[in-house]
């Protein structure tokens, strides 16, 4: 697509132009798309004015000093409440007379949707679309009390005395007055008679009407500053706020209109996130309900420090706390209901289907986890206590051991920070080429052994010093420097109380972050020596860490939002593809406004909301604040696909690679609301830090389609090139090749972490399947894995059962189901049971069908019997009468229906007895342990004619038979009994049954006279096998046709592998390979279960057959799983919220769910699409999302 594609295509554009007065107004629609009577828009004025009207009696009134303020108020109050209980009346009145009258007409199928026949000016039509009314009672009554208070309060919060009085000039407050009650009007019109779609959508649904509540609860907002203004008495600085929100109080309405105004649910849990990280010490969590917790665990615990007198007691408390809500809780929770360390931490892998946790230190609470945090608990309240206690924070001594302490901290920090740095591609912030880290990989024995060589080179011990330093020393440190302070004597504020326990807690909650900050606040100190600071000190060192915290978050929030923000300018002009008409223009005006820009900037990095580029163009909107992890719904939510398996196998692998990462700095500083992004093949893998705490870091790890659009494959190459500048370049760099040149890129290459994962290798199988000498091998090759399967099926259940039934209880069971066999024999067996109906020759004694004759004579009865036949039918003597019996005898034991009935030696002399071996009279199997290597009898009975078996008999591998017979009855025999695998190798009858069965099986499956084509083999492959004459027989032997299946799928790998890399070359190799096809492959088809399950299994091979529709070519698809390296790279997280916000703008409110719309087109430098692709469904489609993924940090 060109740069040029319309951002909103026709349609669109005239249902926004509908939308946005309707926003900007507060919910009436002036503005339909089709002719409405005149009524209907003086009927919404007249609504929208209503307020006013009311208010401005109550005005009036108070300005004639007919009633004062207070009781003007409450009159106007009470006639919206009256006005409110009318509108909500009649809405319901429209109601009940829409769902008893239905009106009969001609539909228009021409007509808009939206269109309304009116035909009153308060008909039930329009009542009801001009006043739709509430889903649920509760909100009638809440809504309309709440309107009428919120007049009466906006009557009192607009007097024109009290503007004067704030502005000292009658002008300004008549200004101020009318624009005022337009920003009342539209939020008593969303209200109560018709709410507005707000651009600052949250979420896709408001299932509970709240979005009606959020404009009058900012109103309220501003109301009580100015009431606590009025009542406080003379505050300087309170009247300077409530001047500045009564003119803010004007722009009310646009800043709705431009969503900067978070809806509720979003403000709340802002609200909480922002007290909980910058007041009180904790991190962003991984759920809304978890949040709500801690938020207020970490409350109770601030309130409780603020009333412990004693100041040991509060340092203890402080610390003791501050540990224990920075673990990770819900290992706790999980310890105590499963009570055993086998139900411990799994919890959250096994909800998202994801592989369990390694039994590894740290991954599962368990005894030693659990001594550990006590030891480190007791240690550090001993510190803590022994230090306050012994060296008071008032001698002059606990003053130098303090400064000593600070030296300590900057020299940690400055250790700390060089270690961590070193680990990664890049360092000073992405800008130059670590000349440490080893590049040029091919593959992971040559990354690890650079690797290993880098380590050795630089610091040998390093994963070790850096846990030590930062979960250990560090905090340790920190905490010395706490109980050391002078200002914990005055912890008997409430500012130093949260100051302190906040600091207590940050120590262990993010130790990096803790690190810096106090580094900040030490360096200060010293920097002013003696001289006292007095605003500065006053404050308290809880105080000042809180807001060296803030500052430091706001301050990386803003260069990273004006990163963002630089390359989406740059790039609208430098990158062809998206240069718009338009953008020469936007660079002028950004540039000439570009005070406004940094404003922008600057505002959206206070209030920690997404700098929103609309459209992805360079228009910068500060988009409406909300939680960290930009999405309302649960963590885990995607769209899956069978593609997902693969992400989903390997997510645990993922997991401890990044578990590896972590611990030893490699990603860099790990803040929650990062992102980083992980290349492998086609896979792509999104990481989001959605929780850090002591120990832990709580992850959620995406996958994105493996099926590449054109936009998808622009950012891949684009992807690829960047990790190949990182990681690819020579040893020896010169100084332009020091710099990376992806810089402006959202991508920054952090590590390449050994993964195991499956790696996909696809060929064309052009020459190999449509050879006609390898489709002729085919055939010979699926009849030995046939003969191998079938033997071996006979050993392994042999395996599973300890008791081996007895010879009688056999011919037992084979006379019944002989019986049954008889019940329900095929059509093309059953011809013996058939009789004319009209009885035409009298009654006929029951005849039996060949087959059961034949099974008959498999178990040694005398089956001959006398009496007349069938009318038109042909006797058996008469049928082979020409034909030599003995060329029947080897047929004999088949039991196919046809063959001629065995009959004991002597009983009957009309047939002479035989010798053939292959007759499977009970007493002719030679080897006394047959039954060892027997088929069912439902095997046996397949509906064909002998002379085709006959035909097929040379076709049996007798030498393979006995080849494989040997090496497996040596194997199922627990003494080795070299004398009955011989035994077994030259009983002739078993031989003859397993090639009974083994040509049914050629037959059925169409292969008797070789696979004829590509298309067939394709065919029997999948499944899909043609029809034939013993197909149905086949089939309804569900698990001898799963073995003729899977034989005939090792076949074709056999044949795939001969064609590649040589013929076998003895019995032995092949006997082997077979046994490696089932122990480490699975052979079918992609669609399969069994596929998947393999995948999940993690089965060490997988091979399938495909077929390119289009091309019209064959291809083999093999997965091969391996430690293979996955190349991860720290994505600019401002960029990633940015465009989530203007994604949630423009599907939520503006409704473009174009799928060729601008804003989802390939961006090289932005990765738009793939950002697009990682959104939290349904904005976005994942294919895979684990649940919140929990990994130790030790």
């Amino acid at each position: 697509m060109g740069p040029d594609v319309p951002l909103l295509n026709e349609y669109k554009q005239e249902f926004f132009w509908k939308r946005f007065p309707q926003t900007v107004l507060g919910g009436p629609r002036f503005k339909l798309g089709y002719c409405a009577p005149p009524y209907v828009y003086v009927n919404q004025v007249v609504l929208f004015l209503t307020p006013w009207l009311l208010g401005g009696i109550g005005t009036l009134l108070c300005q004639l000093q007919l009633l004062e303020e207070l009781h003007a108020a409450m009159l106007s109050g009470l006639l919206m409440l009256g006005a409110a209980v009318g509108v909500q009346a009649l809405a319901l009145y429209a109601a009940r007379r829409n769902g008893m009258v239905e009106r009969l007409g001609v539909p228009n199928i021409l007509a808009d949707e939206e269109e309304v026949e009116f035909t009153h000016c308060v008909g039930p039509e329009t009542v009801r679309f001009i006043a739709p009314g509430k889903r649920f009672g509760l909100n009638v009554v809440l809504h309309t009390v709440l309107a009428g208070a919120l007049c009466g309060l906006g009557t009192w919060y607009v007097l024109l005395g009290r503007l004067t009085a704030l502005y000292g000039s009658v002008g300004v407050a008549l200004v101020v007055f009318v624009l005022s009650w337009v920003t009342l009007c539209t939020a008593e019109y969303s209200l109560i008679v018709n709410t507005a779609t707000e651009t600052a959508t949250f979420q896709a649904q408001d299932t509970y009407e709240i979005t009606p509540l959020t404009r009058p609860l900012y109103i309220l907002t501003f109301i009580a500053v100015d009431l606590a203004d009025r009542f406080t008495g003379p505050v300087p600085e309170l009247q300077l706020t409530s001047q500045v929100l009564h003119v803010v109080f004007l722009v009310l309405p646009l800043l709705w209109a431009l969503g900067m105004l978070s809806p509720l649910d979003a403000l709340l849990l802002w609200g909480m996130e922002q007290a909980l990280v910058f007041g009180l010490g904790g991190s962003p969590m991984s759920s809304n309900l978890r949040l709500l917790g801690m938020f207020a665990m970490s409350v109770c615990v601030t309130v409780c420090t603020f009333f412990i007198p004693s100041t040991l007691g509060v340092v203890l408390f402080s610390m003791a706390m501050g540990f224990l809500l920075s673990l990770d809780l819900s290992q706790f929770g999980t310890y105590c209901g499963g009570g055993s360390r086998g139900a411990c931490g799994d919890s959250g892998w096994r909800r998202g289907a994801s592989p369990a946790p390694p039994s590894w230190f740290g991954w599962r609470l368990g005894c030693s986890e659990l001594l550990l945090y006590l030891g480190l608990l007791l240690g550090a309240m001993t510190e803590a206590g022994l230090l306050h206690h012994f060296l008071s924070p008032s001698q002059n001594f606990a003053r130098g051991s303090q400064d000593a302490v600070s030296y300590l901290l900057i020299t940690l920090f400055i250790v700390c920070w060089a270690l961590r740095e070193i680990q990664g591609a890049y360092v000073f912030g992405g800008v130059f080429l670590n000349p440490l880290y080893p590049r040029g990989m091919a593959n992971v024995r040559v990354f690890k052994q650079r690797s290993r060589a880098c380590r050795v080179i630089t610091v040998k011990l390093y994963m070790h010093l850096i846990t030590l330093f930062y979960f250990a020393v560090s905090p340790f440190a920190m905490v010395a420097f706490l109980a050391l302070d002078g200002s914990v004597q005055q912890l008997h504020t409430a500012s130093l109380s949260v100051g302190f326990t906040r600091a207590f807690r940050v120590v262990w909650q993010s130790s990096e972050d803790a690190l810096l900050q106090m580094v900040v606040v030490v360096s200060v100190r010293l920097a002013a020596g003696d001289t006292r600071l007095p605003g500065w000190d006053s404050l308290g060192t809880g105080v000042q860490l809180l807001l060296v915290g803030l500052l430091s978050d706001r301050l990386l929030q803003f260069l990273s939002k004006l990163k963002f923000a630089l390359a989406v300018l740059v790039t609208s002009w430098t990158e062809k593809k998206q240069r718009r008409q338009s953008a020469g223009t936007l660079l002028v005006l950004n540039a000439s406004l570009c005070p406004l820009l940094l404003s922008v900037v600057v505002l959206s990095a206070m209030l920690s909301a997404p700098l929103l580029p609309l459209f992805t163009l360079p228009i910068f909107l500060v988009g409406f604040p909300r939680p960290q992890r930009s999405w309302p719904g649960p963590v885990g939510t995607a769209c899956p696909c069978p593609d997902s398996i693969y992400y989903q196998q390997m997510s645990g692998s993922l997991a401890c690679a990044l578990r590896s990462a972590f611990a030893r700095g490699s990603l860099g500083a790990l803040t929650p609301g990062s992102h980083f992004l992980g290349r492998f093949q086609d896979r792509m893998v999104w990481i989001i830090i959605l929780e850090r705490g002591y120990g832990y870091c709580t992850v959620n790890i995406k996958g994105l389609e493996l099926q590449e659009t054109s936009c998808h494959t622009v950012e891949a190459r684009r992807v690829d090139e960047v990790f190949e500048g990182a990681f690819e370049r020579p040893e020896r760099l010169g100084l332009n090749q020091g710099i990376n040149l992806h810089w402006g890129n959202a991508l920054t290459p952090c590590a390449a972490l050994p993964v195991r994962v499956y790696s996909d290798a696809r060929n064309v199988l052009s020459g190999i399947i449509d050879s006609h000498d390898n489709l002729r091998k085919l055939q010979d090759d699926f009849l030995k894995a046939l003969v191998w399967l079938l033997l071996r099926n006979c050993s392994s259940q042999l395996g599973q059962s300890t008791v081996t039934q007895p010879a009688e209880a056999i011919m037992v069971e084979s006379n019944i189901s002989s019986l049954k066999f008889r019940r329900d024999s095929s059509s093309l067996t059953s011809f013996g049971d058939w009789s004319d109906e009209d009885d035409l020759f009298g009654p006929q004694p029951a005849r039996r069908t060949v087959a059961l004759v034949s099974m008959e004579a498999q178990l040694g009865h005398t089956v001959l019997q006398t009496g007349p036949s069938l009318p038109g039918s042909v006797e058996m003597d008469s049928l082979f009468e020409n034909m030599a019996l003995s060329a029947l005898q080897p047929l004999q034991p088949l039991g196919l229906g046809l063959g001629l009935p065995a009959v004991d030696k002597g009983r009957n002399p009309e047939v002479p007895p035989t010798k053939s071996s292959g007759t499977l009279a009970h007493e002719n199997f030679s080897c006394p342990h047959r039954e060892l290597f027997s088929l069912p009898l439902g095997w046996r009975t397949a509906p064909l004619l002998p002379f085709r078996l006959q035909q097929l008999r040379p076709l049996f591998p007798e030498e393979w038979f006995r080849f494989t017979l040997g090496r497996l009855a040596l194997a199922v025999q627990d003494e080795a009994s070299e004398d009955v695998a011989k035994a077994l190798k030259e009983d002739g009858g078993l031989r003859d049954l397993h090639a009974q069965v083994a040509l049914s099986c050629l037959i059925s499956l169409g292969a008797e006279s070789a696979f004829t084509s590509p298309s067939y083999v394709y065919r029997v492959y999948s499944g899909d096998v043609p029809w034939t004459e013993g197909l149905k027989w086949l089939s309804e032997n569900k698990e001898l046709y799963q073995l003729a299946l899977k034989a005939f799928r090792y076949s074709f790998k056999l044949l795939f592998d001969q064609a590649s890399l040589g013929p076998m070359e003895s019995l032995d190799e092949l006997f082997s390979t077979l046994e490696e096809y089932e122990r480490d492959w699975y052979i079918g088809l992609v669609a399969e279960k069994g596929w998947q399950d393999s995948v999940l299994q993690e089965k060490p091979f997988l091979f399938s057959l495909g077929h390119d529709l289009t091309m019209g070519t064959y291809t083999g698809r093999v997965l091969s799983l391996q430690e293979q390296l996955v190349q991860v790279g720290h994505l600019n997280g401002e960029g990633v919220r940015g465009q989530w916000a203007n994604l949630s703008w423009e599907l939520l409110y503006a409704t473009n769910d174009d799928e060729e719309r601008y804003s989802i087109q390939a961006h090289p430098i932005m990765l738009r699409n793939l950002t697009v692709q990682a959104a939290d469904p349904p904005l976005g489609y994942p294919i895979y999302s684990s649940v919140p993924l929990h990994l130790p940090c030790f």
